[in-house]
């Protein structure tokens, strides 16, 4: 009993840890440090923007003009956009921008976002690339900020802030805004300390001369950035570099979402292995470990720990007994979320336990299929209201 005690605290002290405690942690270690740690300068080097899209023909003329209209020299800056085999009318809506500065790639055969962006880094010729959404609309001077952080020669990689202002008032934008508040603050501290871990597929820019190709199961926001860790150098957050997009707006299509991202990513951090020895990447080693792959695990610690809590309750621990009740009533309202008919309509009361207990049971489930060889390779824009490709690759 005193073992399964043991185990049982731990495994419920380690949701705990990543949820509080990192953040703690880091602002702990970053009390007394400047806002920022790295040098940054006005200088203007060239720019290649590659937009990613699949079936993006409702967005795409006006990320394009977004596009156009920023505030970086034009001389300077190459828009591409990659279609990974798109049939909706994405590659007309791009071919009728007749702008040289308009580069379109197509891929044919759905291969996905990663090789789509391979393809597109074989044209690029410019100092700094950007990597961007076709929802994602950028701030006027978004490549501007992001830019200047790169006249610290020991910066590798710059990620920018990806802001939520759609209608979408729902349950699901609710809990999807909030969950973003608090990973921006968790950036911006990890950037003040060593590095912010991962890019942002919507806004993050990299030294062009440090991509190497990817693999098709890479998740190129992760393993890209992560790579550059590798080589020695940082990679900072600038919240002054904004871009606006829309949540989902829909449980179903987010913690799918999520599925995705953590099959992907886990599999991505293995392979980039090395940057979880403190003795190769110092304080990086601390905060990938806790931001990324101790909260992937949460919900198998979460299982363990619940197991064994019920275990203890009927030992008569009234902790244990609190902890199996409590579980029990946040089951009972995901239940209730699970059977409501409109769950973006839910009150917050039940949103909230809903939403976190779907993300880490689909988080599980990215876990297993990258396990059994599993990944999925393509994607769908979650505000498609069609049926999602699996894009599952057994390899």
């Amino acid at each position: 009993m005193t073992l399964v005690l043991l185990l049982t605290l731990l495994c419920l002290a380690v949701p705990v840890y990543v949820y509080f405690g990192y953040p703690a942690i880091l602002w702990l270690l970053t009390r007394g440090l400047p806002d920022i740690t790295h040098r940054r300068g006005e200088h203007k080097p060239t720019v290649a923007l590659i937009i990613s899209c699949y079936n993006e023909e409702d967005v795409i003329r006006e990320k394009l003009q977004n596009a156009l209209e920023l505030d970086y020299p034009q001389e300077l800056l190459q828009i591409i956009v990659v279609s990974d085999g798109s049939d909706d009318g994405t590659d007309e809506a791009v071919k009728e921008f007749e702008n040289d500065r308009i580069l379109l790639i197509r891929q044919e055969g759905r291969l996905g976002k990663t090789m789509g962006v391979n393809l597109a880094m074989e044209q690029v010729k410019a100092d700094i690339t950007v990597f961007s959404d076709a929802n994602a609309m950028y701030a006027n001077d978004a490549i501007s900020k992001l830019v200047r952080n790169f006249a610290d020669l020991d910066v590798g990689y710059v990620v920018g802030a990806a802001l939520y202002t759609d209608g979408n008032e729902g349950a699901s934008a609710r809990n999807e805004n909030l969950y973003w508040r608090y990973e921006l603050a968790i950036k911006a501290m990890e950037s003040r300390l060593h590095s912010v871990v991962g890019g942002d597929g919507a806004i993050y820019a990299i030294r062009t001369k440090l991509w190497e190709p990817l693999q098709q199961q890479d998740i190129n926001d992760f393993v890209n950035p992560l790579q550059i860790i590798a080589k020695g150098y940082r990679g900072v957050f600038d919240a002054d570099a904004k871009c606006f997009e829309e949540t989902a707006g829909d449980f179903d299509r987010e913690v799918a979402r999520k599925e995705r991202i953590v099959n992907r990513s886990i599999r991505g951090l293995m392979r980039v292995g090395q940057v979880m020895n403190p003795g190769k990447s110092g304080v990086f080693a601390f905060e990938v470990i806790s931001h990324k792959l101790l909260r992937w695990l949460i919900p198998l610690f979460l299982l363990v720990g619940v197991a064994g809590s019920v275990v203890l309750a009927f030992s008569g621990l009234g902790l244990f007994k609190l902890i199996t009740v409590g579980t029990v009533l946040m089951l009972v309202l995901t239940l209730a979320g699970h059977l409501s008919k409109n769950r973006n309509e839910l009150p917050t009361w039940i949103a909230t336990p809903y939403y976190f207990v779907m993300v880490n049971g689909y988080a599980v489930r990215g876990i297993v299929k990258a396990l059994q060889g599993r990944t999925q390779v393509t994607w769908s824009s979650a505000r498609n209201n069609e049926t999602r490709n699996s894009g599952v690759s057994d390899q």
